[in-house]
């Protein structure tokens, strides 16, 4: 069962064991984890991943150690889609509160599944959604 939606930096500071991750947020992972329920990563982060590549803001080999992570985590991280009623969901996310487009679809998708958003984005931190930090 998912129990949260991870956002884009999020997973890459999990991924890299990096201090920027709460220490809030890694125990809600661990404790998820020794659950054997799983934490949902958002399609458009894989995109976003591309982006920060191209961009030089993180190291090129990110997506394919995530991807590997994915492969090895026995469906304890999981891609969540990007679908119809994901996108029906992010009429409900308001745009004032989170107006970028990546942030308000990964809202979107924890919306939909009716779990909270592990996320130091401060926009998402202090909108209506629960949020993990």
């Amino acid at each position: 069962m998912i129990k949260a939606i991870i956002d884009t930096h999020a997973i890459i500071w999990f991924l890299y064991s990096d201090p920027r991750l709460s220490a809030k947020a890694r125990a809600f992972m661990m404790e998820t984890f020794q659950q054997e329920n799983a934490i949902g990563i958002s399609a458009i982060s894989f995109v976003e991943i591309v982006y920060l590549i191209e961009k030089g803001r993180i190291p090129a080999e990110t997506l394919s150690s995530l991807i590997a992570k994915l492969d090895e985590s026995n469906k304890l991280l999981v891609e969540v889609q990007l679908d119809i009623g994901v996108a029906r969901t992010l009429a409900r996310v308001d745009a004032a509160q989170i107006p970028d487009m990546p942030d308000r679809i990964v809202a979107a998708t924890a919306l939909h599944l009716n779990v909270p958003i592990i996320s130091r984005d401060g926009r998402i931190r202090l909108s209506t959604l629960e949020t993990i930090w």
